[in-house]
């Protein structure tokens, strides 16, 4: 007879998937919707932080929870009497307590980070390890449930009781990881458009790759190992990726100790390489010997010697380093080894390298600024953040509100945040009208915010932006428009120019009737408005 009854073996496969789901992707949903059938409750398809929200409420993982627990424990109490689990009943118990587990200490995992934040190092004894280890044991002791072995034990071929508090141990590090993903890119990525939903998984895979499980099995200690790009224009939060995807790697926790490894808060290192001279890059790269060069006063251990193995060294603006330091840069993602400037000494690197720029790579390389294969050693992971004006232009953006109140809430606090931004928001509304092309991205809205507060207005830069002509020049050589597209666009700019249908048919040897009918009006006015 099995286990598991019908019913709740569609709930507990469907459970599974969520568990190891991204949380960022529409799937989440349906994974819940698929788990509570008419109890589901109809919520925002897209986590993310809103402005006055005090506490994330969470509906339908509460009534998960609630029925988890209740399976939990008549499961438990069924093997613990001699009921015998096949291969997929065990594989779906596991799945069960890991979600059971995962959300009864969320709130502890969650203070451990608040913690760190405020200066407390996250290395310190973590004392309700106890308590989750008792929980641990008491459902994965149970011999007839370890007849399954274990990812830990698979991989390590250890015995099965000597390795139960260091898969215990695993499982509560790969949970602080989850936790301190969650929350990075939760609070660091705002905004409910559909641009940014997909910008927060990017980030969620970036970590965990598509594949937790496999993650979980193996993947967590190779991570290391895959440098990520991120691109985009400036101002649009390319430092926030990093340092989302720099403060949630893997950090082992030791049992015997009931502390983690590393204290994740001071694990990153970020260099913008635009500010530095090609000297000073490598001095802080590589760090450098007395008397390397002029001024160097005493030796100096560079970022690649003070991030430790579990951390993360994070180079902004890249398509800016001199060739010299990418050949050296080069050397560093190909042997894991680099010198100091004036030293022959070889030393160890063994972080990640996350690199951030908003130069088109693949123009560098054609122009010889950039190594092509410096390109394919940063390029296995590539994040590009969307434009402010992107996120805007989407169906389902939210507009400008919650980012505004979050910049508000950083500059004024929380008792001026709402009535700040309402200020703000009104008068972008009234003076740059909702079309406003944001070539700062978010950048210029911080500073437009600041500029409302002090003055009570704002003054643009003065920028001359593209032409129509220009901008289809751009679209022609990206490859974007079809061969329709590209004659109405084309016989709308010279009409513009000529102002004549017969003699714009004569100079691209079409007929006039033809001219006529491919000519678009909204896009002759804008061309019109331009002259």
């Amino acid at each position: 007879m099995p286990l598991i009854a019908q019913n709740d073996r569609s709930f507990l496969k469907a459970l599974s998937k969520l568990a190891f789901c991204n949380p960022f992707l529409p799937e989440r949903i349906e994974y819940e919707r698929e788990a509570l059938g008419e109890a589901f409750v109809d919520v925002q398809s897209i986590w993310s932080k809103r402005a006055g929200e005090e506490e994330r409420r969470e509906p339908n993982v509460e009534k998960l929870i609630e029925r988890v627990q209740e399976i939990a424990t008549r499961l438990r109490e069924s093997i613990a009497r001699g009921a015998r689990p096949d291969d997929e009943e065990r594989a779906l118990f596991e799945d069960l307590i890991l979600f059971l587990l995962f959300h009864r200490y969320a709130n502890e995992f969650q203070r451990l980070i608040l913690e760190a934040q405020e200066g407390r190092s996250s290395r310190s004894r973590v004392a309700f390890f106890r308590a989750f280890l008792s929980d641990y044991e008491f459902f994965f002791g149970l011999p007839l449930v370890r007849e399954r072995p274990s990812a830990t034990e698979t991989e390590s071929g250890a015995d099965t009781a000597d390795s139960l508090h260091q898969e215990a141990a695993h499982v509560f590090a790969a949970f602080f990881q989850v936790r301190r993903a969650f929350h990075h890119i939760y609070e660091c990525i705002v905004g409910r458009s559909m641009p940014l939903a997909r910008l927060r998984a990017a980030i969620w895979q970036s970590v965990f790759t598509h594949d937790m499980r496999r993650y979980r099995r193996s993947l967590y200690k190779r991570m290391a190992d895959m440098t990520c790009l991120v691109t985009g224009p400036s101002g649009t939060g390319k430092e926030l990726v990093a340092r989302a995807i720099g403060l949630a790697r893997y950090i082992p926790f030791d049992p015997a100790s009931a502390s983690f490894q590393e204290d994740f808060a001071g694990s990153f290192y970020a260099l913008s390489v635009s500010a530095l001279s090609p000297t000073l890059i490598e001095s802080e790269l590589f760090g450098h010997r007395k008397g390397a060069f002029t001024g160097a006063l005493q030796d100096r251990a560079g970022w690649f010697e003070v991030c430790p193995p579990l951390g993360t060294v994070f180079l902004d603006e890249v398509g800016e380093i001199d060739p010299a330091i990418q050949v050296k840069l080069l050397r560093v993602l190909q042997t894991r080894s680099f010198q100091r400037l004036g030293d022959s000494k070889d030393r160890r690197f063994l972080g990640k390298i996350i690199a951030a720029t908003n130069r088109n790579l693949g123009e560098e390389m054609s122009a010889g600024r950039f190594r092509a294969d410096l390109y394919y050693r940063i390029c296995s992971d590539v994040i590009v953040t969307p434009s402010l004006r992107e996120q805007l232009d989407s169906s389902d953006s939210a507009g400008l509100g919650d980012l505004l109140y979050f910049i508000s809430k950083r500059l004024v606090g929380d008792r001026e945040a709402a009535a700040l931004a309402a200020e703000a928001e009104d008068w972008i509304r009234r003076n740059l009208g909702d079309h406003y092309p944001w070539p700062g991205n978010v950048r210029e809205l911080e500073q437009c915010v600041s500029s409302i507060l002090i003055r009570r207005s704002y003054r643009p830069a003065e920028t001359s932006s593209p032409t129509r002509g220009e901008r289809l020049a751009k679209e022609i050589e990206r490859g974007n428009l079809t061969a329709d597209d590209l004659l109405k666009h084309y016989c709308t700019l010279i009409y513009a120019r000529t102002g004549s249908y017969q003699e714009t048919a004569r100079r691209l040897q079409l007929d006039h009737r033809t001219v006529k009918s491919k000519v678009l009006p909204d896009l002759l006015e804008e061309m019109k408005g331009e002259s």
